[in-house]
């Protein structure tokens, strides 16, 4: 069981940014829900992704100066900087998605990506737990769960991207649409491993300090 005030000292200024940019990194895939729900002919905003990002960014540069600033024990600040890092590439991944969306919303009409979304978010939502339990005294075992949840999450993403292309493949479809409909899934899997990359370092800082 890992003495977190121990490591961090007696102030709790990571755990808050550290759950701030968690609760960002799952806020952008639940704009990108709301994004795809619009009727097509509707203008996509993009501002509330470019907000979590630039948002996001903050807390990371807030990271960055604090850790600048505060003696840290035990607990290397690599990892701290490792784990800021993974959550700020989520938002900006799925911001990406939102772009490309809002170039042609037309050509994505009747395109179903629910399943893309709720594993998207499964895996955004396990990130956000694994980070808030980061303040309790987290039992190891516990982390491997969360994390075990993650990699199979990521697995149902690689499963599901196959089935997609398959499809895509097999059918007649107009070309720029396979060439986009490949780029979103492509990126919509790289949400999940981003997901899964913080996991990890979540398991690892718990694991080494453990």
């Amino acid at each position: 069981m890992i003495s977190f005030q121990k490591l961090f000292g007696k102030t709790d200024v990571f755990f808050d940014l550290l759950e701030a940019s968690s609760s960002q990194a799952r806020q952008s895939v639940q704009a990108l829900s709301q994004l795809l729900s619009q009727p097509v002919g509707s203008s996509p905003g993009l501002e509330a992704f470019s907000a979590t990002r630039r948002e996001d960014k903050k807390i990371t540069q807030q990271i960055d100066e604090a850790l600048c600033r505060t003696f840290v024990t035990e607990l290397e600040r690599e990892d701290i900087e490792a784990l800021a890092n993974a959550l700020y590439k989520i938002p900006k991944t799925v911001e990406k998605i939102a772009e490309r969306v809002a170039i042609c919303p037309q050509r994505l009409e009747k395109i179903d990506f629910s399943r893309h979304i709720k594993l998207m978010d499964t895996a955004a939502e396990v990130v956000v737990t694994m980070i808030v339990e980061l303040r309790k005294k987290l039992h190891l075992e516990r982390v491997k769960s969360l994390n075990e949840k993650i990699q199979q999450v990521e697995g149902e993403a690689d499963k599901l991207i196959l089935d997609c292309l398959r499809e895509l493949y097999s059918n007649e479809k107009d070309g720029v649409q396979v060439v986009i409909l490949k780029d979103l899934y492509d990126l919509m899997e790289k949400v999940v491993d981003r997901c899964r990359d913080a996991g990890n370092v979540v398991a690892s800082i718990v694991l080494k300090n453990s």
